[in-house]
C-alpha cells in the first residue's frame, strides 16, 4: 500500500489520481495553466472534490479551456453557461473566468508565456517544503501573497492568497505533500 497525504485518504477514485498523478507536478503548459486557474478560481468557498466533480463540465463550457475562445465569450454566453448545472452557476465565478482569459492573453503578449510569469514567484524552481503532516501546511505564503496582489493589479479575479497558494500547490510550484508520502520523494527529485 502506498503512503499518501492525509487529505485524499478515503475519497473517491478520480481524488485519489488526481494526487497520485497530477497535484504538485510542475505545469510548464499554458493551457494547462488557464485550466487550474479557471478551476482554483471557481473552487473559492468550496471544497475541490467538488470542483474535480465537475472538470468535464469546465472542459466543455470552457472549450478544453481554450483561452482565446474563452476571452471573447459575451453576455449570451454567460447566460447560457448559468444554466449549465455541469459547473458552479455562479455569475461572478463565470464573468471572472472570462475575464481572466484576457488578463491572462495580456500576461502572455506581456511575457511571452504565462509559465514565464508565474514560475518567477518561486525563482523558477518550485518550493520543496517537509511538513510532516497537512497540520503543517500553511494556507498562504509570501509567494502567494505577491502573485495574489500582482494577479490583482493586473485585474484577475478569484485570485486572493489562499487561492493562489492552493494554484501554486496544484501546479507544482511548491511540493506539499507530506515528507511520508510517496509523491514527496519522487516530485523532490524530478
Amino acid at each position: 500500500m502506498k503512503t499518501r497525504c492525509t487529505w485524499c485518504a478515503n475519497s473517491f477514485e478520480d481524488y485519489v489520481k488526481y494526487h497520485d498523478e497530477e497535484w504538485g507536478v510542475p505545469v510548464h503548459d499554458d493551457q494547462k495553466h488557464f485550466e487550474f486557474l479557471v478551476l482554483e478560481s471557481a473552487q473559492a468557498g468550496l471544497s475541490w472534490a467538488t470542483i474535480l466533480k465537475k472538470r468535464e463540465g469546465y472542459r466543455r463550457a470552457f472549450a478544453n479551456f481554450d483561452v482565446l475562445t474563452v476571452s471573447t465569450y459575451g453576455q449570451g454566453m454567460v447566460e447560457e453557461l448559468l444554466q449549465d448545472s455541469s459547473i458552479i452557476r455562479n455569475r461572478m465565478k463565470i464573468e471572472a473566468t472570462i475575464n481572466n482569459a484576457q488578463r491572462f492573453i495580456e500576461v502572455q503578449k506581456e511575457f511571452g508565456t504565462f509559465d514565464k510569469y508565474i514560475w518567477q514567484f518561486v525563482g523558477g524552481t518550485p518550493i520543496v517544503n517537509s511538513w510532516k503532516n497537512m497540520n503543517e501546511v500553511p494556507v498562504t505564503t509570501e509567494e502567494s501573497d505577491a502573485l495574489s496582489k500582482d494577479l490583482k493589479k493586473r485585474g484577475f479575479k478569484f485570485v486572493g492568497s489562499t487561492t493562489m497558494y492552493a494554484h501554486m500547490q496544484a501546479i507544482g510550484l511548491v511540493n506539499d505533500h507530506t515528507v511520508d508520502c510517496f509523491r514527496y520523494e519522487q516530485l523532490k527529485s524530478s
